[in-house]
C-alpha cells in the first residue's frame, strides 16, 4: 500500500491507517532444553544476555560473525571445521548469528541453516543483510570482493529477502538489515520502503541497518527520519576506529535503537597475533584491507593500547579488545568473526565479562 506523501515527501509514512506492522513485543526465551547453554553458569562464568535496543530481541553479548564461514574473501575455508565452530558458539550460550547473503553468495546463510536444523532453531535469532547485489553483477562491478554492486531499490530488496528465507529454511527474517549502502541511496525511499514492506507483511520481525564504514557521522541523521521503523544498527567499531561515538551512538541511545558492533578486531589485528610482515593471499580480503602500508600505520597506532592490555594480565588482547567494544553504553552486542572452535572459546568468555571502566580507556591513538 502505497501512502501518498511518498510521493511528495521522499520518506514513509510508517504507520499510515490500517496498516500498522506488528509490534515486536515476543521476545524469543534463550534456550533452556539444552543444559549444556547453561554449563558454566554453575561457576559463575556464564553468558550475558541485552534486549536489541527498545523493541528487539534478548540476545547474548557476545554474537558469531558469519563472514568467514561464507568461505569467500577470507582465504581458505573448511565447511567442516566452520559447522564447529559455530555449533560450539551455540553451546557457549551464544544465541545471536549475523550474517549476509552475499556472505560466500548465499553458503554463510546455508551453513547456518545446516548447523540449526541439527541444533535446534529455538531462542536463536538470526540477523541477516541484503543490498550487495551479486545476483546481477558482473566483472566489471569487482572491488576486490567479487562481482557485487549495491542495490538499494525496493523490489530488489524484497526479492533477496525472500531468498535468504529459503536458504535459511524459515518463513520469516529474524532481522533483516541494510547492507552498507550508500548515503545517496538511502535518501531514496526505496530501501527504507522495502524494510516497512517486509515487516509489515511478516516476513521479518526485526528491522535493521548496516551503516557503512567511515560514514558513521554522516548517515547518523537518517536516524532521525527512520527511528520508529528501525529496531537496530550495525557499526564499524573498535580500539582504533571510533567514529560512531561522535553522533550515531548518542541518537541511538536517544531513540532505542540496538547496536550491533562489527569489525571489533579490526579484521584480526587486535587479537595481537599479526607481525608487520603479515601478509594475506589474494583471495583474501585483508590483502587490500591491511596491506602493507595499512598495516604498519594499525601496528604502530595500536602501540598506544599497550597500557590498556597490560592492565588486565589474565585476559588477551581479543579478550580486552571485545570487552571494549561492549563497554560503550550505546552497544549490546559485538560479532567477531570465527573460523574454528578455538577462536569461538576466546571470542565468546568476552560476553561474560563486566565492561573496562572507563578511566582505564585510553583516547583514540592518533
Amino acid at each position: 500500500i502505497r501512502n501518498p506523501k511518498l510521493e511528495t515527501q521522499n520518506r514513509i509514512e510508517f504507520r499510515p491507517s490500517g496498516c500498522a506492522p506488528p509490534m515486536n513485543t515476543h521476545l524469543p526465551p534463550i534456550p533452556t532444553r539444552r543444559e549444556r547453554l547453561y554449563r558454566r553458569c554453575d561457576t559463575g562464568d556464564c553468558m550475558k544476555y541485552a534486549r536489541l535496543g527498545r523493541s528487539g530481541p534478548r540476545i547474548s553479548r557476545t554474537g558469531f560473525g558469519a563472514w568467514a564461514v561464507g568461505g569467500v574473501n577470507w582465504g581458505p575455508s573448511d565447511d567442516r571445521e566452520s559447522k564447529r565452530a559455530l555449533l560450539r558458539a551455540l553451546e557457549t550460550g551464544v544465541n545471536f548469528i549475523d550474517t549476509a547473503d552475499v556472505y560466500g553468495y548465499g553458503h554463510s546463510e546455508e551453513l547456518i541453516a545446516e548447523v540449526l536444523d541439527g541444533f535446534g532453531r529455538e531462542g536463536v535469532i538470526v540477523a541477516t543483510k541484503a543490498g550487495n547485489d551479486f545476483y546481477n553483477a558482473g566483472p566489471d562491478d569487482d572491488r576486490g570482493y567479487g562481482p557485487i554492486r549495491l542495490n538499494a531499490d525496493r523490489d530488489y530488496l524484497v526479492f533477496a529477502a525472500e531468498r535468504s528465507l529459503r536458504r535459511l529454511g524459515v518463513e520469516t527474517l529474524d532481522i533483516l538489515q541494510l547492507h552498507s549502502l550508500e548515503t545517496s541511496q538511502l535518501q531514496r525511499p526505496d530501501p527504507w520502503e522495502a524494510l516497512y514492506r517486509l515487516k509489515r507483511d511478516g516476513k521479518i520481525r526485526w528491522a535493521g541497518w548496516s551503516v557503512k564504514s567511515y560514514l558513521e557521522t554522516e548517515q547518523a541523521l537518517l536516524l532521525d527520519e527512520y527511528h520508529e521503523l528501525l529496531d537496530c544498527i550495525q557499526v564499524r567499531y573498535n580500539l582504533l576506529e571510533r567514529d560512531a561515538e561522535t553522533v550515531l551512538f548518542p541518537k541511538a541511545i536517544q531513540y532505542g535503537i540496538g547496536v550491533i558492533v562489527r569489525i571489533p578486531l579490526l579484521f584480526g589485528l587486535l587479537t595481537g597475533k599479526f607481525a608487520p610482515d603479515a601478509r594475506f593471499s589474494a583471495d583474501d580480503h585483508r590483502h587490500f584491507n591491511l596491506a602493507p602500508a595499512k598495516l604498519e600505520t594499525y601496528l604502530r597506532r595500536r602501540e598506544a593500547l599497550r597500557p590498556l592490555f597490560e592492565a588486565f594480565p589474565g585476559q588477551s588482547e581479543t579478550q580486552v579488545s571485545l570487552r571494549f567494544c561492549l563497554s560503550h553504553p550505546a552497544t549490546h552486542t559485538v560479532i567477531p568473526g570465527c573460523r574454528t572452535p578455538a577462536q569461538v572459546d576466546e571470542n565468546m568468555s568476552a560476553g561474560d565479562l563486566d565492561p573496562i571502566p572507563p578511566e582505564l580507556i585510553p583516547p583514540l591513538p592518533g
